[in-house]
């Protein structure tokens, strides 16, 4: 045989159904059966994120994402397939803490 062979990874993309969110995990059903299950410290807003804030999600991106408004956070379903974790800097992940704990003292008064 000559040459090298190569192969074609194809991801079949299914959309999301079902979303739940607990203190170490975040679970995603897709319309085609299967659940991608993940650990809710690979994506730091949500693993900071109050019960009622990670409840708080829409499906978005056609079913092939979904966003926490109360967070600011979207997660694709193709990241969660390909084991993606959050790519928020250092810098920004602290950025966001301090106008949250602003915010929340702003509440609080």
């Amino acid at each position: 045989m000559n040459g090298t062979h190569s192969a074609v990874v194809t991801l079949a993309l299914a959309r999301v159904v079902k979303v739940m969110v607990t203190d170490d995990t975040l679970s995603v059903d897709l319309e085609d059966g299967r659940t991608v299950a993940v650990p809710i410290g690979w994506y730091p807003r949500l693993a900071y994120g109050t019960p009622a804030e990670r409840a708080h999600f829409q499906i978005s991106g056609a079913g092939y994402g979904i966003h926490w408004p109360d967070l600011d956070e979207d997660i694709g379903v193709e990241g969660l397939m390909l084991g993606k974790r959050s790519r928020e800097s250092p810098t920004s992940f602290e950025r966001w803490l301090q106008r949250r704990k602003q915010e929340q003292s702003q509440v609080a008064a």
